[in-house]
């Protein structure tokens, strides 16, 4: 319905930025206002990952992306370092499912390719999956990791951020109740939900302020023709994308002002780094509506796992059957969407783990993307993940 005004919104802004019109007096604040609203209108396309070279002991080497799985829901990506023979730990990194593509973990990724072999969930935009592919719930999210940690083959890592915590931790617990050769040696948890009870964030109030069939009967859609996915139930990415500005609105009206103002004085660079940034906030993806449901319900409503009556399959999910498998949490003082210490949790649940195999850490000034992203990923978490790997590599 808003496509039209998009495309408009789009011609305003050329004809007064890059046409002899773009000389007179106003034409920086006209096309500063049609560029705001052609962001508020348009439709942002999936992010490429744009990871093409890394170091290694020093010296660049090129990246290529490759798809080592294609399933329905997911891609399995490895970005392997072309030329690289060191026998590097194979780490599974697997995404949120939450709204954002995989891509909002570029800078995770980036981090981590000079000492690591890494593999990607990709998520496929649930309204791109025909119908007759079947469900994807949080039974299969379980089924996938384990999939995935199987491909990448004995003595793997895997590193969970934010929303998988709970189903990764479920499927290391399900491999090492069923004692699958195959158990990861290292699980590293970032600011994830493993027991949202612990100081409850407004996220958490959500869930518990509103029942399971309101959420249905308000937040879930069917997908309209002619996308792939027609008719499939969904949670829309654009609603996440509400939920994502709704926790910071000044924030982000204070962005766009500023943005308005960089336009229109043609301050190019600071104008740049607004739109690369919000390409990637914008751009989201539609979750397939039983996982969405179930997730909602079973993490954050019932507190399945915590609880220990968390199922699988019909079998009870047992974190205490991990012995193996070394454990690392990692969480943000300033978090404001997983509260400190919900991640935390996963040490409890997993109470026959020594102690030489886990480690917490709580990075000082870290808001929840700082825990992934940013200078404090890069310079503090980052080192303590890869020591932690290196560490218990098998």
């Amino acid at each position: 319905m808003v496509q039209p005004l998009a495309i408009w919104a789009g011609a305003v802004r050329a004809t007064f930025s890059a046409t002899p019109l773009a000389r007179l007096p106003l034409a920086g604040p006209v096309a500063a206002g049609a560029e705001l609203l052609e962001s508020a209108t348009r439709r942002y396309p999936k992010p490429s990952f744009d990871l093409v070279e890394t170091l290694v002991d020093g010296s660049p080497v090129a990246v290529r992306e490759v798809v080592v799985a294609d399933t329905p829901f997911c891609k399995l990506r490895r970005f392997e370092r072309v030329g690289v023979v060191r026998d590097d730990p194979r780490v599974l990194l697997v995404a949120p499912l939450s709204g954002h593509h995989a891509t909002l973990l570029r800078e995770t990724v980036e981090a981590l390719l000079p000492d690591h072999d890494v593999f990607i969930t990709d998520w496929v935009d649930a309204r791109l999956v025909p119908r007759a592919e079947g469900r994807f719930g949080l039974e299969e999210y379980v089924d996938l990791v384990r999939r995935f940690l199987c491909d990448l083959g004995p003595a793997a890592h895997v590193v969970a951020v934010c929303q998988p915590c709970v189903p990764v931790l479920a499927a290391v617990a399900v491999m090492a109740a069923e004692s699958d050769p195959m158990q990861p040696a290292t699980m590293s948890l970032i600011s994830g939900p493993v027991d949202p009870r612990v100081s409850p964030t407004r996220v958490n109030e959500f869930a518990r302020d509103h029942s399971i069939g309101w959420i249905e009967t308000t937040l879930v859609y069917r997908v309209p023709p002619p996308a792939p996915g027609f008719g499939r139930r969904v949670y829309p990415g654009a609603l996440q994308l509400n939920a994502f500005v709704s926790l910071g609105v000044s924030r982000h009206v204070e962005a766009h002002l500023k943005h308005f103002v960089h336009v229109a004085t043609r301050d190019d660079e600071a104008a740049e780094k607004h739109r690369k940034f919000y390409d990637e906030y914008f751009a989201v993806l539609d979750l397939p509506a039983e996982f969405y449901l179930e997730t909602v319900s079973q993490v954050f409503q019932e507190h399945r796992l915590p609880r220990g009556v968390m199922l699988h399959r019909g079998v009870r999910v047992q974190p205490e059957a991990i012995e193996g498998t070394a454990l690392l949490t990692v969480e943000g003082d300033k978090d404001d969407i997983t509260g400190l210490g919900q991640t935390e949790a996963a040490h409890s649940l997993c109470r026959a783990l020594p102690a030489g195999k886990r480690r917490h850490y709580v990075q000082a000034g870290a808001g929840h993307y700082g825990t992934f992203s940013g200078r404090r990923w890069r310079e503090e978490i980052a080192p303590v993940v890869r020591d932690f790997i290196r560490e218990h590599r098998r």
